[in-house]
């Protein structure tokens, strides 16, 4: 299984347009050693964000772009920062939405400090386990992509559970071939052994929602097998 690269460090991101909850909240996570920074606007921090890790804390209701509606943002621009929405007391129904929508909680102005500490540290948590296993899937991925049909269906067959014998049988060729096959998806793959392999490709079946392919058919095959693929 490929390792998770290490990881910037992550960024407390605040998106209030008052001056006074800005520099609260701010105090507040620097105070326990968090890189802060803050924004008076949703305009201001979409042209300044540039992909890092963190979270958002974010107002419902602001002048311009609204948080709902940066939260709507975000989500069309495939940013997935865990959001934490801080609000009065007559947006309440507003962040309950933003909550069903996604955001990891909310708090009333004045918030409590510990509550919204705990909730910024799991966010961040939340935030650095999604990108280490979205970076661990790309790099699957790219090893996917150097197979050759045959290698493919060889590496489905044996997660699944098939000796290389049963493997020969199902796909019409000798043993040695699907060793040789075997070889090579291993190689390609980076696979430490025939365990780590299977973790890999379950993992990888898990996060992108892949199900394990149905047997091929003698025609099947004949269709999707290389002409140099023995």
């Amino acid at each position: 299984m490929p390792e998770a690269e290490p990881q910037e460090e992550p960024v407390v991101c605040i998106v209030d347009d008052d001056d006074h909850v800005r520099a609260s909240l701010t105090w507040l996570f620097t105070s326990i050693h968090l890189k802060v920074q803050a924004f008076a606007s949703a305009a201001e921090f979409l042209d300044a964000y540039e992909g890092g890790p963190g979270c958002l804390l974010l107002d419902v209701r602001m002048p311009g772009m609204t948080g709902l509606e940066l939260q709507a943002e975000l989500g069309r621009r495939g940013i997935e920062l865990p959001v934490i929405f801080i609000t009065g007391h007559g947006d309440v129904p507003m962040a309950m939405r933003a909550v069903r929508d996604g955001a990891m909680g909310f708090f009333e102005k004045p918030f409590p400090h510990q509550e919204v500490i705990e909730l910024v540290h799991a966010a961040l948590r939340s935030n650095r386990e999604d990108r280490a296993e979205r970076w661990v899937l790309d790099e699957i991925d790219r090893c996917m992509q150097t197979l050759t049909g045959r290698e493919g269906q060889v590496l489905d067959l044996l997660v699944d559970g098939l000796a290389n014998r049963q493997i020969g049988e199902r796909l019409k060729i000798s043993v040695r071939t699907v060793e040789v096959h075997r070889a090579a998806a291993m190689r390609k793959m980076k696979a430490k052994g025939l365990a780590d392999l299977v973790r890999m490709v379950l993992f990888w079946r898990r996060g992108r929602g892949v199900s394990a392919p149905a047997p091929p058919t003698t025609d099947d095959e004949s269709a999707r097998r290389p002409a140099d693929d023995p």
